[in-house]
């Protein structure tokens, strides 16, 4: 199979689809690798180090897209890479279409087959190719919520871990998954106060007994995550339902129960948001204020560090393009399950259910494209 990775358009986004070490490896399962130029200057790998691993160079977006059977890219296809898809092209990225409804109209009429990292499982319930980029972002989020807190950038003047006499920051965690996790454990090593909340109650039993009273637990209840939203100086939005829109947890007229300059950073704003008012940002301009309220919504976090995302990303998602190169999508995805649940698009028909309720499409089941 010929397989092609074009550079990323998105704005900020510096993260490349393949590795060099992706790359040596489709090669050595006897597959050709085209690579556009420049594509991972970004995450730190020049041309050399692809052609290095035995892939060919291309000047262009169009001719990786004329050529390859199998695109591999990181974020989803922007509107020019999506006019350059074609019928029986096998697409492999994180689409996120159920807040999306331009991109999907668009990859339905190309034909192609589009397979999304984000709805990809594992046999313990999990997301291996979302869990990577969460990890990455759960741990960005305190990070860059510490930035949009600080008085030049609008927010309330204040220090996460306090000083002698003057109390930490106080932060709410919704959400105690892998995002959520990562967010508390860096927050609370940055000396934050921090409380996380989950309507699971076996997931607030392992974090407290995996970490011990390292931060606190809460169990999401409407009344209580008011409560502690009133008193925070930082909110993180850290909730996911897999391949669906993210549940709207704080609606704007709560904004007015809040601190002013109190930040909001959200986390799920790929897949819709979890905020009320929250919309997309960019790294280049990744802060807004609503009602007195500090937005953090950039949809491409991890793409701040690049080269540990992309190293990462590449780890969870090689073996699974292997098995789609190695045996084709259609024999791939009938002998695994997991990788089948990433089917999104194919053909012109939709086989994602949670993306056909949030956009009110039709939905055919993967199990009978495959058959």
């Amino acid at each position: 199979m010929k397989i092609g990775c074009p550079r990323e358009i998105k704005p900020q986004e510096f993260r490349v689809g393949m590795t060099p070490v992706a790359a040596q490896e489709a090669v050595a399962h006897g597959h050709e690798v085209v690579i556009e130029t420049g594509a991972g200057l970004g995450a730190g790998f020049d041309d050399d180090a692809y052609i290095a691993a035995g892939a060919s160079i291309l000047g262009s977006a169009e001719a990786v897209f004329a050529s390859a059977e199998m695109i591999v890219k990181v974020k989803e296809p922007q509107a020019p890479e999506r006019k350059m898809l074609r019928e029986g092209q096998v697409l492999f990225t994180y689409l996120h279409l159920a807040p999306d409804p331009d991109q999907t109209r668009d990859l339905l009429e190309s034909g192609c087959t589009a397979i999304a990292y984000e709805t990809v499982t594992d046999d313990r319930g999990g997301l291996p190719l979302l869990a990577p980029m969460s990890e990455v972002a759960g741990k960005l989020a305190p990070q860059v919520g510490a930035w949009t807190l600080q008085k030049a950038n609008g927010g309330r003047g204040v220090l996460m871990g306090g000083v002698p006499g003057v109390g930490p920051a106080k932060i709410v965690v919704i959400g105690g998954g892998v995002v959520g996790t990562h967010a508390a454990r860096v927050a609370a090593g940055m000396g934050a106060d921090v409380t996380v909340l989950d309507m699971s109650l076996a997931r607030l039993r392992y974090l407290d007994d995996a970490f011990r009273g390292e931060f606190k637990t809460g169990y999401a209840s409407k009344g209580y995550t008011a409560e502690l939203v009133a008193d925070a100086d930082m909110v993180v939005g850290a909730v996911l339902i897999p391949g669906a829109a993210a549940p709207k947890l704080i609606r704007r007229d709560q904004l007015a129960t809040m601190k002013a300059g109190a930040a909001l950073v959200d986390v799920a704003i790929d897949q819709g948001g979890c905020f009320e008012t929250s919309r997309a940002t960019t790294h280049a301009d990744p802060i807004y204020e609503v009602d007195g309220i500090m937005h953090y919504c950039v949809a491409n976090m991890p793409g701040a560090v690049a080269r540990t995302s992309t190293i990462a990303l590449g780890n969870a998602t090689m073996p699974f393009m292997l098995a789609l190169a190695d045996k084709g999508w259609k024999q791939a995805c009938a002998d695994d399950p997991h990788l089948l649940n990433g089917l999104n698009v194919h053909a012109g028909q939709l086989t994602y259910y949670a993306v056909g309720r949030a956009l009110g499409l039709d939905v055919v089941s993967p199990q009978l494209v495959i058959k």
